[in-house]
């Protein structure tokens, strides 16, 4: 389908989803579902609630923003619960400003995003659909008409509460257009658009002294005055400003806390009444989500400031730090280059890892716990096993620095340090070391970085390049093991032999001279000590090892090579350590043989075809391993 039948049959959709109607029509729809008449807080919850939910570790992980943040589960977690839900029930805490708040590059901007277009998108659903009175620039809620002395009815007849007034020039026009008769007043289906300044505001603070009042709360229209005689008329009035048109839907203000003061009053009422004074009109009501967002240093500025007291009791703090989960920061970098013009560029396996690495790093506090270091933490955080550990010290970990993530390294440093290398190397693919080199590198650019943060994350990129050597090792490991999988089952079959053997206190017979032997100590040991098995441990390992030969046979299965995942890590790193030296020559030789040659060949392509490398990225994994093996 090309893009005009796609923006036609688009057209034709919002088309089929207009209603209009009279105030008794409405009446019918709002009849047979409440939500219609749901508040804004219990419209943008019930949207985060529709997207699904998923239960995992523990923490709850609201679908709606899955794609698109990364690592914050339990800073989404407590502002769902805390602030939309409780919001949602109309208790007090709908009564606050939101405001998020946490360093650059942090996510807080996506939120407010995702929020936004998220309302745009659930305005046009059955659950989402938001209904106005037709022609008002605030796009009044339709059940202002009812008069105020027949709300209490309205409540016991409909279970709806009503809250506000009908505005000004609503009141003038039921009198002077419809009569005073409410049920013929005409009703529209309306959908959130932030572009179209339906429903959706956004304000941004500029030159306190070039930016009107008027930009917020509307201002007078000056050329209508001799028409209409007073300014005080609602017809001479433009209802324009964000507040205005962010009625029904969400307000947010950008980096709130640089405002001036005079645009923050207006806030005060506006949360506690629901309401605005906008010119020389009585209080004007407002239903609206006002989310605001900013960074650590202008939070605490601003509440040491004694003349913003009033606002202080009626702003709640959402604090979104960093993300401190390594796998959950290299889908933050992922996301990134696609939506960026490199994704023409190989970015090979693991050169996301240690960015992220480093990243998370600089994130971490030095834990008072004893036997933990940042590199111990960071496994932990990131759900990995670390001997000695288990998930109520990561718990511990979390209550020792609840402010943790509010400094470190941001996303887009990473990224463009990234963007540096790709330019400097000038080639389709970049590694691991090339992003290490280029962050490196990067440092004594970063302006707000001080000396000994910089001595401290010189010393993060090192732990990361060590982090990489290990990881590169395996790799290599695991697919030159798979060029020698012969040799690999034969080792394993040997040492089942001997563990069998020396479970059940037997001897094993030579296959050549039927002399008997006694199980090979030193075999079972060069393998098992590959994984940590100490000398102490190795007869419960092979007992385990037996005990699960024994349920195959039960079973009529066969124990293989990948029955059992530490003895496979043994017996790969087991076969990988004979065949260093092979590695060796064939990663540095310019002439290796023909049949290391062919082996060589095998690796790289099982590099490529199951590790995602390309034959450029292999090549050079290859060799800095030869590297390694040759120091």
């Amino acid at each position: 389908m090309d893009i005009l039948n796609k923006v036609r049959n688009f057209r034709e959709e919002e088309n089929r989803l207009k209603w209009e109607g009279t105030f008794a029509e409405y009446l019918a729809i709002v009849k047979d579902r409440k939500e219609v008449a749901q508040t804004a807080h219990s419209r943008v919850y019930n949207m985060i609630k529709s997207s699904g939910l998923v239960e995992k570790d523990g923490n709850r992980l609201y679908q709606f923003f899955g794609e698109e943040i990364f690592g914050l589960e339990e800073s989404i977690e407590r502002l769902v619960e805390e602030y939309f839900h409780p919001a949602a029930k109309r208790l007090e805490v709908r009564k606050r400003i939101l405001l998020l708040m946490g360093p650059v590059s942090g996510g807080k901007s996506t939120i407010v995003t995702l929020l936004k277009r998220g309302l745009e998108n659930y305005s046009k659903t059955d659950e989402g659909a938001v209904y106005a009175i037709k022609g008002c620039p605030m796009h009044e809620d339709p059940l202002h008409l009812i008069p105020q002395h027949l709300r209490k009815d309205f409540l016991e007849g409909y279970g709806i509460r009503i809250e506000g007034s009908l505005s000004p020039l609503n009141s003038m026009r039921l009198e002077q257009e419809y009569d005073g008769e409410i049920e013929n007043v005409l009703v529209e289906r309306i959908f959130f658009s932030e572009d179209k300044r339906v429903g959706i505001g956004t304000f941004t603070p500029s030159d306190p002294k070039s930016q009107d009042i008027a930009d917020l709360t509307g201002s007078i229209d000056f050329s209508t005055i001799a028409e209409f005689g007073s300014e005080s008329d609602p017809r001479a009035y433009r209802f324009d400003g964000e507040l205005n048109k962010a009625n029904r839907g969400m307000m947010e203000f950008q980096e709130m806390l640089k405002l001036d003061e005079k645009f923050l009053w207006h806030l005060l009422s506006l949360t506690q009444e629901g309401n605005f004074k906008a010119g020389r009109f009585a209080l004007i009501s407002a239903d609206e989500l006002i989310v605001a967002h900013t960074n650590e240093t202008e939070y605490r500025s601003f509440i040491a400031n004694k003349k913003n007291e009033a606002l202080h009791s009626r702003i709640i703090v959402m604090p979104i730090p960093y993300n401190l989960k390594v796998s959950q920061e290299e889908c933050i970098y992922e996301k990134m280059i696609k939506e960026s013009d490199m994704t023409h560029v190989h970015i090979a396996p693991h050169a996301f890892k240690v960015a992220a690495i480093f990243s998370v790093l600089t994130r971490l506090e030095d834990s008072k716990k004893q036997g933990i270091d940042v590199v111990k933490k960071m496994r932990l955080y990131d759900g990995e096993s670390v001997e000695g550990f288990n998930q109520m010290d990561v718990e511990e970990l979390k209550k020792e620095f609840p402010n943790e993530g509010m400094n470190g390294i941001d996303p887009r440093y990473v990224i463009n340090r990234i963007s540096s290398a790709i330019i400097r190397k000038e080639v389709s693919s970049i590694n691991a070391l090339d992003v290490l080199r280029s962050l490196k590198d990067g440092l004594d650019q970063h302006a707000s970085i001080s000396q000994a943060d910089r001595e401290k994350y010189m010393n993060y990129i090192a732990i990361a390049r060590k982090e990489f050597d290990e990881i590169a090792k395996k790799e290599v490991q695991k697919a030159f093991v798979y060029s020698y999988e012969e040799s690999a089952v034969s080792m394993m079959d040997n040492y089942l032999d001997n563990v069998e053997a020396y479970c059940n206190k037997n001897k094993l017979r030579d296959f050549l001279t039927g002399e008997e032997m006694n199980p090979d100590e030193k075999l079972m040991r060069s393998i098992e000590e590959q994984i940590g098995i100490s000398e102490n441990a190795k007869k419960a390992f092979r007992e385990e090892i037996l005990i699960r030969l024994s349920a195959y046979a039960r079973k009529g299965k066969r124990f293989d090579y990948n029955s059992h995942e530490r003895l496979r890590e043994a017996i790969q790193k087991k076969l990988f350590s004979d065949l260093k030296d092979v590695v060796k020559i064939t990663t540095s030789s310019k002439t290796p043989d023909e049949s290391h040659l062919k082996k060589v060949n095998e690796v790289i392509a099982r590099l490529i075809d199951e590790y995602g490398y390309n034959s450029i990225s292999a090549n050079e994994l290859l060799r800095y391993v030869g590297s390694l093996l040759n120091r």
